[in-house]
């Protein structure tokens, strides 16, 4: 039984048929998903606004604690998650200073979030390893391979399987910051053009947030953040640095250097932002020249492939039409 489905699955006109079948519905998806795509903007911003609110309820609950009574606030955690991890004790063994930064800069802030990173940390390599050991001795793939290449390969499988969580928060923390770092300097232009006028810190973010929403969803987030956290916080340094800690962003980070020495010394920052907004636009022309400087290299492997041919079949075509109707 495992024999003739092993051979089903390895039968060449099978894998072309699946790989095609894929090829269709991957090109379906694409044209298709932008039509049927909503988004999710309103329900973002809705969720940020109510941030202010969880950060009062959280000094609340700190306060409450370091006075030694007890908090009523309910915990919106998943209880079976929590459970996981309070029972393996999965903070103390997969958690630290970096892995909660990359957390806050991919978007995850929640104690619910970090459960579930930790979990999918701990379980995947099982599945992982569980699909491994089926393909390869249930399916009776690789069986021209020794007995231990095969079992190393399973160990590589749950190897990748404890990472792939690390993967994809590190692919979503690059996109959220692209997407700042591309329009960081329109904010650092809305902010300069507000305080100008007259407006403070925490409005002209608040203002900018709100200009930026559809251009930069993920930088109006993190401005309201800070809004907040600046109306609450009783330290606006503290407030200032959880921005460029929550964001990793160079750029944002030096920004907020800016911010604090001027908030801590009474000095203008309108020169600052100024100076600050015409590097994180030459950043950003630099970063379009090398990707333009790239395009030719990148090229030239497509057009032998997929050009050359089309060309030398519609130029040599005809004549080889005619060649061979008169031989």
């Amino acid at each position: 039984m495992s024999s003739d489905l092993a051979t089903r699955l390895t039968d060449p006109s099978m894998l072309i048929a699946v790989l095609v079948a894929l090829a269709v519905f991957a090109s379906f998806y694409t044209l298709a998903m932008p039509f049927f795509e909503r988004g999710d903007l309103a329900k973002r911003m809705k969720a940020v606004s109510t941030e202010r609110e969880q950060i009062r309820a959280r000094e609340r609950a700190r306060m409450n604690a370091d006075s030694g009574g007890k908090t009523s606030l309910r915990t919106q955690n998943n209880r079976s998650v929590r459970q996981i991890v309070e029972k393996f004790n999965l903070r103390q063994a997969l958690v630290d200073e970096n892995t909660m930064n990359k957390l806050r800069a991919a978007g995850y802030r929640s104690e619910n979030a970090l459960n579930m990173f930790l979990v999918a940390r701990f379980l995947l390599p099982f599945a992982f390893f569980g699909l491994a050991i089926f393909w390869v001795f249930g399916l009776d793939h690789l069986v021209d391979k020794p007995a231990p290449i095969r079992f190393l390969l399973t160990l590589f499988v749950a190897y990748a399987g404890f990472y792939a969580p690390n993967i994809f928060i590190s692919n979503r923390m690059g996109k959220r910051q692209h997407s700042i770092k591309r329009a960081w300097p329109d904010a650092l232009d809305l902010m300069l053009i507000c305080v100008e006028s007259g407006i403070s810190i925490e409005a002209a973010m608040r203002r900018v947030s709100d200009e930026l929403a559809e251009a930069s969803p993920p930088l109006a987030e993190e401005m309201v953040l800070t809004t907040a956290e600046l109306s609450f916080l009783p330290d606006r340094r503290v407030a200032l640095e959880n921005l460029g800690t929550r964001t990793q962003i160079p750029i944002v980070q030096s920004v907020v250097q800016a911010l604090i020495q001027a908030d801590r010394y009474g000095t203008p920052i309108s020169q600052a932002l100024r100076v600050l907004a015409q590097e994180g636009r030459d950043e950003r022309m630099n970063e379009a020249e090398k990707k333009a400087a790239a395009l030719p290299p990148k090229l030239t492997v497509p057009m032998i492939l997929f050009f050359l041919p089309v060309l030398v079949a519609v130029i040599l075509g005809p004549a080889g039409i005619q060649v061979s109707d008169k031989f």
